[in-house]
Protein backbone atom coordinates (compact mmCIF):
# COMPACT_ATOMS: atom_id res chain seq x y z
CA UNK A 1 0.00 0.00 0.00
CA UNK A 2 1.37 3.77 -1.07
CA UNK A 3 2.06 6.07 1.48
CA UNK A 4 1.75 3.29 4.67
CA UNK A 5 3.18 4.88 7.78
CA UNK A 6 6.45 3.17 8.47
CA UNK A 7 6.84 2.38 12.24
CA UNK A 8 10.09 2.74 14.70
CA UNK A 9 10.72 -1.20 15.41
CA UNK A 10 9.93 -0.66 18.95
CA UNK A 11 6.46 1.41 18.72
CA UNK A 12 5.33 -1.51 16.46
CA UNK A 13 6.38 -4.36 18.71
CA UNK A 14 4.34 -2.61 21.59
CA UNK A 15 1.76 -4.17 23.25
CA UNK A 16 -1.65 -2.60 23.98
CA UNK A 17 -2.60 -2.52 27.60
CA UNK A 18 -5.16 -4.47 28.85
CA UNK A 19 -7.62 -2.99 30.95
CA UNK A 20 -10.27 -4.74 33.12
CA UNK A 21 -13.32 -5.58 31.01
CA UNK A 22 -15.75 -2.74 31.34
CA UNK A 23 -18.94 -3.76 33.87
CA UNK A 24 -21.21 -1.93 31.16
CA UNK A 25 -19.42 -4.57 28.64
CA UNK A 26 -20.17 -7.90 30.55
CA UNK A 27 -24.21 -6.50 31.51
CA UNK A 28 -24.82 -6.22 28.16
CA UNK A 29 -22.70 -9.57 26.45
CA UNK A 30 -24.96 -11.92 29.48
CA UNK A 31 -27.65 -9.67 29.41
CA UNK A 32 -27.88 -9.13 33.56
CA UNK A 33 -28.40 -5.94 35.29
CA UNK A 34 -25.49 -3.74 35.66
CA UNK A 35 -26.01 -3.68 39.41
CA UNK A 36 -25.33 -7.44 39.38
CA UNK A 37 -22.41 -7.34 38.00
CA UNK A 38 -19.48 -7.03 40.28
CA UNK A 39 -15.75 -6.20 38.82
CA UNK A 40 -12.78 -7.46 40.79
CA UNK A 41 -10.09 -7.19 38.60
CA UNK A 42 -8.97 -3.67 38.23
CA UNK A 43 -7.77 -3.07 42.41
CA UNK A 44 -10.93 -0.51 42.81
CA UNK A 45 -12.39 0.62 46.10
CA UNK A 46 -15.58 -1.31 46.86
CA UNK A 47 -16.59 1.48 48.82
CA UNK A 48 -16.58 4.05 46.30
CA UNK A 49 -14.84 7.67 47.06
CA UNK A 50 -14.55 9.63 50.09
CA UNK A 51 -17.84 11.67 51.41
CA UNK A 52 -15.63 14.56 51.29
CA UNK A 53 -14.15 14.03 47.79
CA UNK A 54 -17.97 13.60 46.46
CA UNK A 55 -18.97 16.87 48.55
CA UNK A 56 -16.27 18.62 47.28
CA UNK A 57 -16.73 17.82 43.49
CA UNK A 58 -20.62 18.68 44.20
CA UNK A 59 -19.64 22.40 45.97
CA UNK A 60 -17.03 23.15 42.81
CA UNK A 61 -18.37 25.67 40.55
CA UNK A 62 -15.73 24.41 36.98
CA UNK A 63 -16.29 26.68 34.33
CA UNK A 64 -15.51 23.63 31.42
CA UNK A 65 -14.52 26.52 29.21
CA UNK A 66 -11.34 27.04 30.90
CA UNK A 67 -8.05 25.17 31.05
CA UNK A 68 -7.55 23.91 34.40
CA UNK A 69 -4.93 24.67 36.64
CA UNK A 70 -1.64 23.19 34.90
CA UNK A 71 0.41 23.33 38.54
CA UNK A 72 -2.25 21.72 40.57
CA UNK A 73 -1.70 24.60 43.27
CA UNK A 74 -3.83 23.76 45.36
CA UNK A 75 -4.04 20.30 45.56
CA UNK A 76 -0.03 20.18 45.48
CA UNK A 77 0.29 22.67 48.31
CA UNK A 78 -2.23 20.14 50.51
CA UNK A 79 0.49 17.16 49.73
CA UNK A 80 3.40 19.38 50.41
CA UNK A 81 1.80 20.38 53.69
CA UNK A 82 0.67 16.32 54.72
CA UNK A 83 4.25 15.29 53.31
CA UNK A 84 6.34 17.98 55.20
CA UNK A 85 8.47 18.62 51.26
CA UNK A 86 8.48 22.16 49.60
CA UNK A 87 5.81 22.36 46.47
CA UNK A 88 8.19 22.26 43.58
CA UNK A 89 9.34 18.58 45.12
CA UNK A 90 5.76 17.36 44.19
CA UNK A 91 4.87 16.38 40.30
CA UNK A 92 0.79 15.66 39.81
CA UNK A 93 -0.41 13.54 36.73
CA UNK A 94 -2.88 12.20 35.15
CA UNK A 95 -2.39 8.99 37.77
CA UNK A 96 0.76 7.44 38.96
CA UNK A 97 1.55 5.71 35.96
CA UNK A 98 1.59 9.21 33.92
CA UNK A 99 4.43 10.10 36.42
CA UNK A 100 6.15 6.61 35.75
CA UNK A 101 6.04 7.67 32.03
CA UNK A 102 7.42 10.97 32.40
CA UNK A 103 10.39 9.42 34.26
CA UNK A 104 10.82 7.24 30.98
CA UNK A 105 10.79 10.14 28.89
CA UNK A 106 13.14 11.75 31.24
CA UNK A 107 15.76 9.66 31.37
CA UNK A 108 15.33 6.55 28.50
CA UNK A 109 16.32 6.51 24.82
CA UNK A 110 17.49 3.88 22.10
CA UNK A 111 20.90 2.78 23.62
CA UNK A 112 19.75 3.05 27.29
CA UNK A 113 19.46 0.54 30.20
CA UNK A 114 16.60 0.27 32.62
CA UNK A 115 15.77 -2.35 35.40
CA UNK A 116 12.98 -4.15 36.65
CA UNK A 117 11.96 -7.41 37.95
CA UNK A 118 10.30 -10.33 36.43
CA UNK A 119 6.04 -9.80 36.91
CA UNK A 120 6.16 -6.26 37.22
CA UNK A 121 3.46 -3.35 36.55
CA UNK A 122 3.08 -3.38 33.04
CA UNK A 123 3.73 0.06 32.62
CA UNK A 124 6.77 -0.24 33.38
CA UNK A 125 7.48 -2.10 30.65
CA UNK A 126 5.24 -0.34 28.01
CA UNK A 127 7.51 3.04 29.16
CA UNK A 128 10.61 1.26 28.27
CA UNK A 129 9.63 0.58 24.96
CA UNK A 130 7.92 2.94 24.33
CA UNK A 131 11.38 4.91 24.35
CA UNK A 132 13.42 2.18 22.78
CA UNK A 133 15.51 1.43 25.73
CA UNK A 134 16.70 -1.72 26.41
CA UNK A 135 15.45 -3.39 29.15
CA UNK A 136 16.94 -5.79 31.77
CA UNK A 137 14.18 -7.97 33.36
CA UNK A 138 15.90 -9.50 36.94
CA UNK A 139 13.33 -12.86 37.58
CA UNK A 140 12.07 -13.09 40.48
CA UNK A 141 11.54 -16.92 41.21
CA UNK A 142 9.92 -16.40 44.91
CA UNK A 143 7.27 -13.48 43.17
CA UNK A 144 9.28 -11.08 45.38
CA UNK A 145 11.84 -8.51 44.18
CA UNK A 146 15.40 -9.94 44.27
CA UNK A 147 17.29 -6.70 44.82
CA UNK A 148 20.61 -8.84 45.47
CA UNK A 149 20.22 -10.00 41.76
CA UNK A 150 18.65 -6.61 40.57
CA UNK A 151 22.03 -5.21 42.13
CA UNK A 152 24.22 -7.65 40.29
CA UNK A 153 22.65 -7.57 36.94
CA UNK A 154 22.14 -4.04 36.98
CA UNK A 155 25.68 -3.01 37.39
CA UNK A 156 26.96 -5.57 34.01
CA UNK A 157 25.70 -2.19 32.21
CA UNK A 158 24.93 1.63 33.04
CA UNK A 159 21.20 2.05 33.91
CA UNK A 160 19.45 5.32 33.63
CA UNK A 161 16.01 3.86 35.36
CA UNK A 162 15.36 1.31 37.60
CA UNK A 163 11.64 0.64 38.49
CA UNK A 164 10.60 -1.25 41.67
CA UNK A 165 7.15 -1.22 43.22
CA UNK A 166 6.60 -1.81 46.76
CA UNK A 167 4.29 -3.30 47.20
CA UNK A 168 3.97 -5.09 44.02
CA UNK A 169 1.72 -5.48 41.17
CA UNK A 170 0.21 -8.29 40.13
CA UNK A 171 2.29 -10.19 42.83
CA UNK A 172 0.93 -8.01 45.81
CA UNK A 173 4.22 -8.76 48.05
CA UNK A 174 6.19 -6.62 50.11
CA UNK A 175 10.01 -5.48 50.49
CA UNK A 176 11.78 -5.30 53.77
CA UNK A 177 12.59 -1.63 54.37
CA UNK A 178 15.64 -1.21 55.77
CA UNK A 179 16.69 -3.80 52.50
CA UNK A 180 15.00 -1.08 50.24
CA UNK A 181 16.57 1.66 51.36
CA UNK A 182 19.95 -0.20 51.01
CA UNK A 183 19.29 -0.81 47.22
CA UNK A 184 18.46 2.99 46.77
CA UNK A 185 21.95 4.07 48.40
CA UNK A 186 23.38 1.71 46.61
CA UNK A 187 22.94 2.68 43.05
CA UNK A 188 26.05 4.00 40.60
CA UNK A 189 26.16 7.35 39.75
CA UNK A 190 23.76 8.69 36.92
CA UNK A 191 20.94 5.52 37.86
CA UNK A 192 17.42 7.05 38.85
CA UNK A 193 15.19 4.41 40.78
CA UNK A 194 11.27 5.32 40.48
CA UNK A 195 9.61 3.79 44.04
CA UNK A 196 6.02 3.26 43.00
CA UNK A 197 4.10 2.89 46.08
CA UNK A 198 0.49 3.16 44.40
CA UNK A 199 -0.30 0.36 47.04
CA UNK A 200 1.43 2.00 50.29
CA UNK A 201 -1.60 2.46 52.30
CA UNK A 202 -2.71 -1.44 52.41
CA UNK A 203 1.23 -1.72 54.04
CA UNK A 204 1.16 -2.19 57.81
CA UNK A 205 2.73 0.62 59.20
CA UNK A 206 5.16 -1.40 60.84
CA UNK A 207 6.65 -3.03 57.60
CA UNK A 208 6.82 0.55 56.02
CA UNK A 209 9.78 2.13 55.43
CA UNK A 210 9.53 6.18 55.56
CA UNK A 211 9.85 7.20 51.36
CA UNK A 212 9.89 10.63 52.18
CA UNK A 213 13.00 10.48 54.11
CA UNK A 214 14.56 8.71 51.68
CA UNK A 215 14.08 11.43 48.66
CA UNK A 216 15.59 13.88 51.12
CA UNK A 217 18.55 11.36 51.73
CA UNK A 218 18.40 10.45 47.97
CA UNK A 219 18.85 13.27 45.06
CA UNK A 220 18.40 9.87 42.60
CA UNK A 221 14.74 8.69 43.93
CA UNK A 222 11.18 9.72 42.90
CA UNK A 223 8.32 8.37 44.76
CA UNK A 224 5.24 7.49 43.17
CA UNK A 225 2.11 7.50 44.33
CA UNK A 226 -1.85 7.59 43.29
CA UNK A 227 -5.42 8.15 44.52
CA UNK A 228 -7.46 5.95 42.46
CA UNK A 229 -6.59 2.91 44.92
CA UNK A 230 -7.40 3.07 48.48
CA UNK A 231 -8.84 6.97 48.05
CA UNK A 232 -11.09 5.36 45.38
CA UNK A 233 -10.65 8.09 42.99
CA UNK A 234 -9.88 5.95 40.17
CA UNK A 235 -12.18 7.62 37.69
CA UNK A 236 -10.62 11.16 38.31
CA UNK A 237 -7.30 9.79 37.36
CA UNK A 238 -4.81 12.11 39.87
CA UNK A 239 -1.36 10.63 40.76
CA UNK A 240 1.74 11.84 41.91
CA UNK A 241 5.34 11.78 42.17
CA UNK A 242 7.93 12.99 44.98
CA UNK A 243 11.42 13.88 44.33
CA UNK A 244 13.73 16.52 45.09
CA UNK A 245 13.66 19.59 42.79
CA UNK A 246 16.77 18.81 39.96
CA UNK A 247 14.70 15.50 39.32
CA UNK A 248 11.22 17.05 39.72
CA UNK A 249 11.92 20.10 37.61
CA UNK A 250 13.09 17.65 34.55
CA UNK A 251 9.75 15.86 35.15
CA UNK A 252 7.65 18.82 34.69
CA UNK A 253 9.69 19.63 31.88
CA UNK A 254 8.36 16.91 29.74
CA UNK A 255 4.90 16.16 31.43
CA UNK A 256 1.95 17.22 28.49
CA UNK A 257 -0.10 20.25 30.22
CA UNK A 258 -3.23 19.98 31.86
CA UNK A 259 -2.79 16.82 32.75
CA UNK A 260 -5.46 16.72 36.02
CA UNK A 261 -8.90 18.11 35.33
CA UNK A 262 -9.86 21.11 37.85
CA UNK A 263 -12.69 18.24 39.51
CA UNK A 264 -10.05 15.99 39.65
CA UNK A 265 -7.91 18.29 41.20
CA UNK A 266 -10.62 19.04 43.84
CA UNK A 267 -11.37 15.85 44.70
CA UNK A 268 -8.10 14.71 45.34
CA UNK A 269 -7.23 17.37 47.55
CA UNK A 270 -10.59 16.71 49.88
CA UNK A 271 -9.90 13.34 49.43
CA UNK A 272 -6.58 13.49 51.15
CA UNK A 273 -8.03 15.10 54.32
CA UNK A 274 -10.73 12.12 54.60
CA UNK A 275 -9.08 10.07 57.60
CA UNK A 276 -12.10 8.05 58.30
CA UNK A 277 -12.98 6.95 55.18
CA UNK A 278 -9.37 5.80 54.78
CA UNK A 279 -9.44 3.29 57.85
CA UNK A 280 -12.64 1.95 57.04
CA UNK A 281 -11.24 1.21 53.39
CA UNK A 282 -8.48 -0.34 55.41
CA UNK A 283 -10.63 -2.15 57.78
CA UNK A 284 -12.91 -3.60 55.08
CA UNK A 285 -9.71 -4.68 52.84
CA UNK A 286 -8.22 -6.31 55.87
CA UNK A 287 -11.08 -8.13 56.38
CA UNK A 288 -11.85 -9.57 53.01
CA UNK A 289 -8.16 -10.37 52.65
CA UNK A 290 -8.97 -12.65 55.33
CA UNK A 291 -12.45 -14.22 53.72
CA UNK A 292 -10.69 -14.84 50.87
CA UNK A 293 -7.53 -16.38 52.06
CA UNK A 294 -9.46 -18.63 54.44
CA UNK A 295 -11.33 -19.71 51.64
CA UNK A 296 -8.31 -20.57 48.97
CA UNK A 297 -6.26 -22.44 52.23
CA UNK A 298 -9.73 -24.57 52.72
CA UNK A 299 -10.08 -25.73 49.18
CA UNK A 300 -5.85 -25.99 49.16
CA UNK A 301 -5.18 -22.87 46.67
CA UNK A 302 -1.83 -21.77 46.79
CA UNK A 303 -1.67 -17.80 46.77
CA UNK A 304 0.42 -15.16 47.42
CA UNK A 305 1.42 -13.11 50.48
CA UNK A 306 -0.23 -9.99 49.53
CA UNK A 307 0.28 -7.12 51.00
CA UNK A 308 -2.69 -4.69 48.73
CA UNK A 309 -5.86 -4.93 47.88
CA UNK A 310 -5.76 -8.12 45.70
CA UNK A 311 -4.86 -11.29 46.20
CA UNK A 312 -3.43 -13.63 43.31
CA UNK A 313 -4.06 -16.85 43.48
CA UNK A 314 -3.06 -20.47 41.40
CA UNK A 315 -6.42 -21.48 39.42
CA UNK A 316 -5.39 -23.75 36.47
CA UNK A 317 -5.95 -21.58 33.04
CA UNK A 318 -6.90 -18.62 34.62
CA UNK A 319 -8.31 -16.89 31.27
CA UNK A 320 -10.45 -20.05 30.85
CA UNK A 321 -11.67 -19.27 34.40
CA UNK A 322 -12.09 -16.02 34.21
CA UNK A 323 -14.24 -16.42 31.02
CA UNK A 324 -16.52 -19.16 33.23
CA UNK A 325 -16.75 -16.13 35.86
CA UNK A 326 -18.51 -13.78 33.46
CA UNK A 327 -21.23 -16.03 33.14
CA UNK A 328 -21.75 -15.51 36.54
CA UNK A 329 -21.34 -12.10 36.54
CA UNK A 330 -18.00 -11.34 37.96
CA UNK A 331 -14.93 -10.05 36.85
CA UNK A 332 -11.62 -10.88 37.87
CA UNK A 333 -8.05 -10.68 36.25
CA UNK A 334 -5.81 -13.19 34.73
CA UNK A 335 -2.52 -12.84 34.40
CA UNK A 336 -1.48 -14.51 31.47
CA UNK A 337 -0.02 -11.07 30.12
CA UNK A 338 2.14 -11.22 33.15
CA UNK A 339 3.83 -14.86 32.25
CA UNK A 340 1.53 -16.14 34.81
CA UNK A 341 -1.20 -18.17 32.84
CA UNK A 342 -2.28 -20.18 35.77
CA UNK A 343 -2.90 -17.25 38.43
CA UNK A 344 -5.99 -15.34 38.97
CA UNK A 345 -5.60 -11.55 40.49
CA UNK A 346 -8.86 -11.19 42.75
CA UNK A 347 -9.37 -7.24 44.05
CA UNK A 348 -10.89 -7.27 46.88
CA UNK A 349 -14.25 -6.39 47.02
CA UNK A 350 -16.74 -5.98 50.10
CA UNK A 351 -18.04 -9.33 52.34
CA UNK A 352 -20.86 -9.63 50.03
CA UNK A 353 -18.67 -8.97 46.76
CA UNK A 354 -16.67 -11.50 48.06
CA UNK A 355 -18.47 -14.44 49.14
CA UNK A 356 -20.44 -14.49 45.66
CA UNK A 357 -16.79 -14.72 43.72
CA UNK A 358 -16.04 -17.92 46.35
CA UNK A 359 -19.54 -19.40 45.53
CA UNK A 360 -18.93 -19.15 41.71
CA UNK A 361 -15.18 -20.28 42.09
CA UNK A 362 -16.45 -23.25 43.97
CA UNK A 363 -18.45 -24.39 41.51
CA UNK A 364 -16.13 -23.18 38.44
CA UNK A 365 -13.32 -25.45 40.13
CA UNK A 366 -15.69 -28.43 41.30
CA UNK A 367 -14.37 -31.66 39.83
CA UNK A 368 -16.53 -33.54 37.22
CA UNK A 369 -18.64 -35.74 38.24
Amino acid sequence: MRNAPVYPPHIEQLKSYSPGLPMEDLARRIDMPLAHIVKLASNENPLGASSRALAALAASSIDLSRYPDNDCTDLTQALALQLDVPPDWIVTGAGSESVIGMAATTLLSAGRFTLYAQYSFQAYVNAAQRAGATAVVVPSPDFTVDLGEMLRLGARQPVSLVYIANPGNPTGTSLDPDALEAFIAAQADGTVVVLDEAYLEYLPAAARGDAVAWVRRHPHLLVTRTFSKAYGLAGLRVGYGIAQPALAGMLRRVRAPFQVSQPAQAGAAAALGDGDFLARTLAVNSEGHEQLCAAFRARGLRHLPSSTNFVSVETGDSAALAGRLEQHGLIARPLGSYGLKNWLRVSIGTATENSRFLDALAQELRPAS
